[in-house]
């Protein structure tokens, strides 16, 4: 919505994401083809993940996702994989004190399908059967990261 002198002063607020891409993929099956065999149990599963962003201009953010996971240890190792998705996103008409939330949360809340899926595929196509993330609270990893922030700040 605009004002009657053509601005944009009532606008409501508005995230666009302007493109998203694989910024970085490895895949590891470093113990094949012994790996690829029947196991006698279900692998250990260890998955990460991270947020990074970083202004572009005024209103154009970029975003990383870093998933990175394993199946296995040691010489147990059935796979890892390191997965950083991106994308830039425009925030228009959103209060300079909700920018961050809106960049650690929204963004990457929009990205994570696309990116649990890469990695899915990635997996399957590693010969194993594909690894669905479940998924992540960033509103909660948010709040962690930022509590962790100010338990490290000196006082």
């Amino acid at each position: 919505m605009t004002d009657t002198n053509g601005g944009q002063a009532n606008a409501a607020p508005a995230l666009n994401c302007l493109v998203q891409y694989c910024k970085d993929l490895s895949f590891e099956n470093p113990n094949a083809p012994r790996s690829l065999g029947p196991q006698e149990g279900g692998p250990n599963i260890n998955i990460q993940v991270n947020v990074n962003a970083k202004q572009l201009a005024e209103h154009d953010f970029e975003v990383e996702l870093l998933l990175e996971g394993s199946a296995g240890e040691g010489a147990d190792l059935l796979f890892k994989f390191e997965l950083t998705y991106s994308g830039v996103f425009r925030l228009v008409n959103i209060p300079a004190e909700q920018t961050h939330p809106v960049v650690m949360i929204e963004c990457p809340r929009l990205l994570f399908p696309f990116g649990r899926q890469i990695v899915a595929d990635s997996v399957r196509n590693g010969g194993f059967p594909p690894l669905y993330l479940d998924p992540i609270d960033f509103a909660a990893l948010y709040a962690q990261r930022m509590q962790q922030a100010q338990a490290t700040q000196p006082n």
